[in-house]
């Protein structure tokens, strides 16, 4: 071979060998905290394509800043705007992160294709896509704009081993109280393919009033979404910070939410499902393993608008119904998926939690199976829960400590009065901390089922729900409660489209709420009930230095036992019923030494809840 030949072949074989890629469109403010969209193009396809764009296409793309690496799954997006245009086919792949650091961020990108490489634990059989397949790039993050209750000025919610889980950002301890119902918050008219199987199909309307300005950019199709954005905005209102929703409940008891590909027309799924349970229905009528692009991406309209209102986003991945049927009940390629998806495409929320099944009944084997793809996959290791029926939760005793990767309960109670609210959380408590790994505990269902949180006009006080289920729980160290409305009234747990149903008692949260994150750290405070000599009352403490004691009737003046120190302590009272400011008893200080002390009588000295706050000066 000549001189000039081998030149022009060694020319040649540069040129074949150089990617040419398409340049990635990064959708999103640049900053800090912000959820930042990157927009590849790879090949034409559909969801209802030959080859399985959701699973035997795998996009993840690995970005890093210094010592920081995060791997992120991608997700098929049909045209990348499907919310708007409902399409279900196109050449779009989306990635979407949040940036936890300022400074440049480099990025490398791994498309491969094979069959079920969507769920491979072994990548090495992989073949490459093509296309973004071998792509890097890098781009710039600022610090948030953003103030306020924006959870983007806040920083990931993270849990670091402790009861409670704490801001990134703004390094401070979260208190959640909210709504727990109704379940199928998203079986919502504007979302496509919504089906109304039970008549249980929302509309949302007395909360129409309650959209504003603040929601316009996350509509889609010109007007749709403004009713539920409206009732996220009135929970944000009331200072409400979290909400939860089930995305999968086919065979539940409302059976309008799915993540999945219909197979036959709506009316022919509604017809059905409202005659029958849907066991069959998920073998014969659903794609088991392909989703609805456009619907998805409708929701994510509404998480993200909730991030910019500071709510706390509880994704109820199944319930009791529902966790066997993927894979018959052995974790396997259609569980796998639909967690990918999920993760894929909500992940990269900033204060959320995973929970792997509402009264979940599952082997303890597929639960653990569970936790450990779902903890492996989730690069921001987002909160990992389950939830249980309430008289099965001696399960956890199989799940605390290093026996999987969960990080706290869900728990579920059954008192009519909530009785049983304080004692279960203690218990959970003191197990999750005896292995070394604590829980951050939450009560998310108290209460019996046909009556738990009862309407206003059904209860407009409230007494049992706040002292015994709300007060009850952050006394004893759990980190929040989210409100089950139960079934037998109106606005139930599966027909509430109005949460100005209990607007009263969601005045009685926001005291709460602002007494824990006003005057105490609770964060480094514990459940001390047997300093107080009454056992109806509650005690926190985080001795000699500040305790505060909750008292659901004050008849006689409270005592309690502060120790040996020769400290002065201020005493000053607070209404969780009204709310306001502290304010002075009868006895104003009190010296520790050694006796148990005398607290005194609250400003009105009659039989009502009082709440107890003991100072060291």
């Amino acid at each position: 071979m000549n001189k000039f030949v081998y030149l022009l072949f060694s020319l040649f074989f540069v040129l074949s060998t150089c990617e040419k890629y398409e340049e990635v469109v990064i959708e999103g403010e640049l900053k800090k905290w912000h959820r930042i969209v990157l927009n590849f193009e790879g090949p034409q396809t559909s969801e209802l394509n030959q080859v399985n764009p959701f699973l035997n296409y795998r996009l993840d793309v690995i970005f890093k800043k210094g010592d920081k690496t995060y791997e992120i799954p991608g997700f098929y997006a049909a045209d990348g705007n499907a919310a708007e245009t409902s399409s279900s086919s196109g050449n779009i792949w989306q990635v979407r992160f949040t940036p936890d650091g300022i400074g440049e961020w480099t990025y490398s990108v791994s498309f491969k294709k094979g069959d079920n490489i969507a769920v491979s634990d072994d990548l090495r059989k992989a073949s490459s896509a093509g296309f973004m397949d071998g792509q890097s790039g890098k781009f710039t993050i600022s610090e948030s704009d953003k103030k306020g209750k924006d959870n983007r000025a806040k920083g990931r919610l993270q849990y670091i081993g402790e009861s409670y889980l704490k801001f990134a950002e703004s390094q401070k301890y979260f208190i959640k109280l909210g709504v727990d119902a109704p379940e199928n918050l998203l079986a919502y008219t504007d979302f496509d393919v919504s089906t109304n199987a039970l008549g249980f199909q929302k509309a949302w309307e007395p909360h129409a009033k309650d959209f504003d300005e603040s929601g316009i950019q996350y509509l889609w199709q010109e007007t749709k979404g403004k009713n539920l954005l409206g009732a996220i905005n009135y929970l944000a209102s009331e200072e409400l910070n979290v909400f939860s929703f089930l995305t999968f409940n086919i065979d539940g008891d409302d059976r309008n939410i799915f993540p999945h590909l219909l197979k036959v027309p709506v009316e022919d799924y509604e017809t059905y499902a409202s005659i029958k349970k849907n066991k069959e229905a998920w073998e014969t009528m659903f794609h088991k393993t392909r989703f609805d692009v456009s619907k998805l991406d409708q929701w994510e309209r509404i998480f993200e608008y909730a991030e910019t209102k500071g709510i706390f986003l509880h994704f109820k991945t199944h319930e009791t119904e529902t966790d066997h049927l993927m894979d018959k009940g052995v974790f396997g390629t259609e569980g796998k998926l639909y967690y990918r998806e999920l993760i894929a495409r909500f992940g990269h929320h900033l204060s959320m939690n995973w929970n792997l099944g509402e009264e979940n009944n599952q082997p303890i084997e597929e639960v653990v199976k569970v936790a450990n793809y779902v903890s492996k996959l989730d690069a921001y290791n987002s909160h990992l829960v389950i939830h249980t029926f309430p008289n099965k939760d001696d399960r956890y005793a199989e799940l605390i400590g290093d026996q999987s990767p969960l990080t706290g309960a869900s728990l579920q109670l059954r008192d009519p009065e909530f009785v049983d609210v304080h004692p279960r959380v203690l218990k959970w408590r003191e197990k999750s901390n005896a292995t070394g790994k604590k829980w951050a505990l939450s009560v998310d269902e108290p209460g019996k089922a046909n009556i738990a949180l009862l309407p206003d006009d059904e209860d407009p006080e409230h007494n049992f729900a706040r002292s015994r289920a709300m007060w009850g729980t952050l006394m004893a160290g759990g980190y929040g409660v989210e409100w089950y409305f139960g079934y037998a009234s109106p606005n139930s747990d599966l027909t509430c489209q109005d949460f100005r149903s209990r607007d009263l008692f969601w005045d009685q949260n926001r005291y709460a709420l602002q007494f824990f994150n006003k005057y105490i750290p609770f964060w480094e405070m514990e459940p001390s009930d047997a300093l107080v000599i009454d056992d109806t009352s509650y005690c926190l403490a985080k001795e000699d230095q500040v305790y505060v004691v909750y008292a659901e009737s004050v008849v006689d003046s409270l005592e309690i036992d502060l120790g040996n120190s020769n400290y002065t302590f201020k005493i000053k009272w607070f209404d969780p019923r009204n709310g306001g400011s502290l304010q002075d008893g009868s006895i104003t200080s009190v010296e520790a030494n050694g006796n148990v002390v005398v607290l005194g009588m609250p400003p009105l000295s009659y039989d009502k809840d009082w709440v107890v706050l003991i100072k060291k000066e």
